[in-house]
C-alpha cells in the first residue's frame, strides 16, 4: 500500500443542496483510486479539517462558495486565500476551513500546501441534491483537483 502524500477533502452537506458540491467531486476522485492519494469528506469543522489534513503534502479542498458577483457553478482555484477575501468569496459555513488555517498552524498541524477548489453554489437552502449549474461543474471542479495533484505528484504516477 502506497503511504498517502496528498488528501482530497469534499467539505458540505449533502443536505444542503449546492452545499454537496465538495462531496460529490470528493466522491468522484475517490473512484480514481489514486495511490497515495486520501480522500476525506467532511462538515468543515476545523479540528476535523486539521486532523485530516496533518502531515500531507498537498491538501486539496472542494467547497462551495457564495459569491459577489455569483456565478453559479464557476470553478476556482486558489492557494488557500479565496476564502479569506472578504466581500469575494466565502465559505457556506459559519466556522469552516478558513478557520483550520490558524488552528492547524497553531497546532504545528498543517500541510506542505493547501489548495482550494471553490465552486460557487447557486442555492444553498434544505435539499437534496445540485443545482443544474452546479452539477455541471462537477466535471470540470474534478479535472481541476487532478491537475493539481498531476502537478505536486513526486513521481509522475498520474501523468498520462
Amino acid at each position: 500500500m502506497t503511504e498517502p502524500w496528498a488528501v482530497v477533502i469534499g467539505v458540505g452537506n449533502d443536505y444542503r443542496s449546492d452545499d454537496g458540491v465538495g462531496s460529490a467531486v470528493a466522491l468522484q476522485i475517490e473512484q480514481l483510486g489514486i495511490p497515495g492519494v486520501l480522500v476525506s469528506l467532511s462538515d468543515g469543522e476545523p479540528t476535523t479539517v486539521v486532523d485530516i489534513w496533518a502531515g500531507m503534502d498537498l491538501a486539496v479542498v472542494i467547497d462551495a462558495v457564495r459569491c459577489e458577483p455569483s456565478i453559479p457553478g464557476r470553478v476556482r482555484r486558489s492557494d488557500f486565500d479565496l476564502l479569506q477575501q472578504a466581500g469575494t468569496a466565502s465559505s457556506s459555513h459559519t466556522l469552516g476551513i478558513q478557520d483550520a488555517l490558524p488552528l492547524g498552524r497553531a497546532l504545528g498541524r498543517v500541510p506542505g500546501r493547501i489548495v482550494v477548489i471553490a465552486v460557487d453554489a447557486a442555492c444553498l437552502d434544505l435539499g437534496v441534491g445540485l443545482s443544474e449549474p452546479v452539477a455541471a461543474a462537477v466535471p470540470h471542479a474534478v479535472e481541476t483537483v487532478i491537475t493539481e495533484l498531476r502537478r505536486a505528484e513526486p513521481t509522475n504516477r498520474l501523468r498520462r
